[in-house]
């Protein structure tokens, strides 16, 4: 087909030039985004024009078809502009589809059989909770809008600015109010304040029409006020279903996984105690990096916890699990870059056979992106050279894939950072900003972050925020003079010094 075919990497004919740019904008995933957009389209208009299907109004579902696409074009044009990783995920597309599809179902469904608008605000908090907890803080908000835009329809004919201000009120509270759940008693506490929002919301709209009682204003804001509470009361008991469904891995979710009872936490502090000490330091360090930058500093930390799960199979075989004996003597350079390697497809058969959540696998198999393992490259260099044996590099590279995330990139070099620093003889902040910026300049010309959209003023934010917190715990500590014996002065001061270390 020859929208798939390759094109050379320079044109010196404009003419050329603009063919080229059209053959690469119909991809494989653009054509199917939009066939998928077309199915939506379809089945919205089914369920919204139902009555007009019934009677046999085809004007009116015609209507309706013309408008659910043009607020389709709108919506798929924003994705393609800001979420492009959406155009490429077919599968989290026919989830979204599937999200809307049957709401706006249980909407039409719910008005047809009690005759109220309520429906309507239950179901868009819902859409924007699950949005929310599913993608970035924006894209939950852009969606919620189109949702309440199409949802009116769903109410009839007899719908006004009401509903959509009403159902507005709903979701876009939730968007901003709940980025993320760390307690239990999050999302009924946003749940409580969103119901007190939409009352106000319902109330001011009926009173502003000035031909309802007041009874009736206030009964029909608390319809939609407490069907408002009652979804988040209904989504709070069923969080983890929700999360299998849509493979949404919420805050609390990974403090669960954070626990240090965590039966694979627990063998890596068992079995690799050395491991398990650097993994959590490097949790800590990526943490406050992710923060300094606006990311998801919880997911690093986490993250950062299981990355070297791997190396329960073969601890011995790594430094920091050393007990003064180093295996690889006894290895060639090849062997033990085999054994090196591995530790990334250990991790991720670990990570499937405890069923940690999908998001902290790539953690696991980006760590180390596709870099050279330096030692044993080296030292297969030297070794062969006498031979006249040429040492390919890509033979002792990390199978990859870079990091696609910048979280994962900030682990990557929250990592590799940590470990240079360690090997610091003496670790005052000068050396160690200097180790730093040298590990993050060397992952970057190597390509490391190519796939995960980090921009160099980020990645001197990350440098700064890990400089910071290797300084802090790699601190100098005061040299003790050791005292004059036979003296209560030397006497005292050993019986002290244990407690002055202990402070330091």
């Amino acid at each position: 087909m020859w929208f798939l075919k390759k094109t050379g990497p320079r044109l010196s004919n404009p003419a050329a030039e603009r063919q080229t740019n059209g053959k690469t904008f119909v991809s494989p995933d653009s054509v199917i985004s939009v066939l998928l957009g077309a199915v939506f389209v379809v089945l919205c208009t089914a369920v919204l024009s139902f009555e007009a299907i019934e009677q046999k109004n085809w004007s009116a579902v015609l209507a309706v078809m013309v408008i659910i696409t043009l607020l389709s074009l709108s919506a798929g044009s924003y994705i393609h502009l800001f979420q492009k990783r959406l155009v490429q995920n077919h599968i989290r597309t026919i989830s979204l589809i599937l999200l809307f599809t049957l709401a706006l179902a249980a909407t039409k469904i719910g008005i047809l059989l009690t005759h109220h608008s309520f429906w309507a605000t239950g179901t868009a908090a819902t859409v924007a909770i699950i949005l929310v907890l599913s993608y970035n803080q924006r894209f939950a908000i852009s969606m919620s809008i189109f949702y309440c835009l199409v949802v009116c329809f769903a109410v009839g004919p007899k719908a006004d600015v009401d509903i959509l201000l009403t159902t507005l009120a709903a979701a876009v509270s939730f968007c901003f109010l709940l980025r993320e759940i760390r307690t239990r008693m999050k999302l009924l506490e946003v749940g409580t304040l969103t119901s007190a929002i939409v009352f106000i919301m319902s109330a001011a709209l009926d009173s502003w029409k000035q031909n309802r009682s007041p009874d009736l204003i206030f009964t029909n804001a608390g319809y939609h006020a407490a069907v408002t509470f009652l979804v988040s009361l209904l989504i709070q008991s069923l969080l983890p279903l929700i999360e299998k469904l849509f493979h949404i891995t919420t805050s609390m979710t990974l403090l669960d996984y954070s626990d240090a009872n965590q039966p694979l936490l627990k063998r890596l502090a068992i079995e690799a105690p050395g491991t398990y000490s650097h993994s959590l330091l490097v949790g800590s360090i990526a943490e406050a990096a992710a923060e300094a930058i606006g990311r998801n500093g919880l997911l690093c930390r986490v993250g950062a916890y299981y990355h070297d799960a791997g190396k329960i199979n073969k601890p011995a075989y790594f430094i920091e699990n050393e007990m003064g004996l180093n295996r690889h003597k006894e290895l060639s350079p090849t062997m033990s870059q085999l054994i090196i390697v591995a530790h990334v497809k250990d991790g991720l058969e670990m990570a499937k056979e405890y069923g940690l959540p999908s998001v902290l696998h790539q953690f696991i198999e980006t760590h180390h992106g596709t870099t050279l393992v330096e030692y044993f490259y080296n030292a297969a260099r030297k070794k062969y050279d006498e031979k006249l044996y040429e040492v390919s590099e890509s033979e002792f590279r990390y199978t990859g894939p870079k990091p696609q995330t910048k979280e994962a990139a900030i682990v990557m070099l929250a990592d590799s950072a940590e470990g240079a620093v360690r090997a610091l003889a003496e670790p005052t902040p000068p050396r160690i900003e200097t180790v730093v910026h040298n590990m993050s300049m060397k992952r970057l010309q190597d390509g490391q972050f190519d796939e995960c959209e980090l921009t160099l003023k980020e990645l001197s934010q990350i440098e700064a925020s890990i400089s910071k917190s290797l300084a802090v715990h790699y601190h100098g500590r005061i040299s003790y003079p050791e005292p004059l014996e036979g003296t209560s002065e030397g006497a005292q001061s050993q019986n002290n010094q244990p407690e002055q270390n202990q402070q330091l």
